[in-house]
């Protein structure tokens, strides 16, 4: 692994990608709860998304 760089990201790589996600964590915790929609494993997902298609005219095609 000696002056294989390849293997290890860069500084700035890093930097620059928590500089993208970083926005996206302090949204969700300035929202609490209410910022995340929790559902059970194996369930059709949260009523939230169905909602969120309703609102702009579309639904999910349910898989057969």
């Amino acid at each position: 692994m000696i002056g294989d760089n390849i293997l290890f990201q860069r500084a700035d790589s890093v930097e620059a990608g928590w500089k993208a996600v970083q926005p996206f964590l302090d949204a969700w915790k300035k929202a609490g709860d209410k910022g995340l929609a929790f559902y059970k494993a194996g369930s059709d997902g949260p009523d939230a998304s169905e909602a969120l298609l309703v609102r702009d005219g579309r639904n999910w095609r349910k898989p057969c």
